[in-house]
């Protein structure tokens, strides 16, 4: 893995928001765009697009650090210390993105800076989880996403990302010095896209605390396979079934499971389990 530079930086007026993400609470978006250019297509870049903050792809695979991040941070703390939960990196970019040495750097120092004054974090990334944040001070819980074991696939949706068996041993390693860990299985595309065993996915991953499912979404291609709720309904539950019989936690991504009925019965389940969770599903 070769080093990749930051070569521009800009600057902002927040930093520290409430998030209305269906399992996050409050977020830092410390850099903008994302080098890992998915294709699924990528939502936080059709934001970005449509927001005017990038105009084309090239410009938003090629991140930029926001340059006072710490420094709104530190200021921000005091003011909603009391109403955190947890801090989640990230929602519209990638914390430990795939060579970028300054953006990992610049994520560790944050981290610490929210644990400092009490408050955990969460972060979910497609590049390797750094074996330093084992050495942090308070209970933080990181997570990968992957959504499928192939390689091949992995370089035509996620091209600029860490390969699938890289992110599953940095996973590995946090796990294996008490660390809560957490998979994101999404977007998890339909079998006329990639067919997979989705069981092997889960057994790859089987060490972890916590599994987050969710559909693929914005692709037409999804509606074209037949059947394709049907699809996502008995993969849900698979999932479901999974986590239950290794007690474990999770979020099955609103919209993705769509029988009412199971839905409610799940919500239930989840609830009751898991009550204490800091991942408590709020579907």
């Amino acid at each position: 893995m070769s080093k990749k530079n930051i070569t521009r930086t800009i600057h902002r007026k927040s930093l520290l928001y409430k998030t209305a993400v269906e399992y996050g609470d409050y977020t830092i978006n410390h850099v903008e765009g994302c080098s890992h250019g998915c294709l699924y297509p990528c939502y936080a870049m059709m934001m970005a697009k449509r927001f005017g903050k990038v105009k084309t792809y090239e410009e938003w695979i090629e991140p930029k650090i926001v340059g006072n991040a710490i420094e709104l941070l530190v200021k921000e703390i005091p003011r909603h210390k009391d109403k955190i939960k947890f801090v989640h990196l990230c929602f519209s970019t990638d914390p430990f993105m795939y060579g970028y040495e300054a953006v990992s750097k610049l994520s560790l120092q944050l981290i610490s800076v929210l644990n400092e004054s009490g408050i955990k974090c969460t972060a979910l990334t497609k590049g390797i989880l750094p074996s330093e944040l084992a050495q942090l001070t308070i209970k933080n819980e990181f997570g990968i996403t992957m959504i499928s074991l192939r390689e091949k696939f992995g370089k035509e949706y996620e091209p600029f990302s860490a390969p699938y068996e890289e992110r599953i041993k940095g996973l590995y390693r946090l796990h294996k010095k008490g660390i809560k860990t957490w998979v994101s299985i999404e977007p998890y595309p339909t079998p006329n896209i990639i067919t997979q065993d989705f069981r092997k996915i889960l057994e790859s991953i089987s060490f972890v605390d916590k599994i987050i499912f969710g559909r693929l979404n914005y692709n037409s291609m999804v509606s074209q396979y037949p059947r394709y709720k049907a699809f996502y309904n008995k993969l849900s539950q698979q999932v479901i079934d999974f986590c239950m019989k290794h007690n474990k936690e999770w979020h099955i991504k609103k919209g993705t499971m769509t029988n009412g009925a199971n839905n409610k019965a799940v919500e239930a389940s989840r609830e009751h389990v898991y009550s204490n969770s800091l991942f408590q599903s709020v579907a």
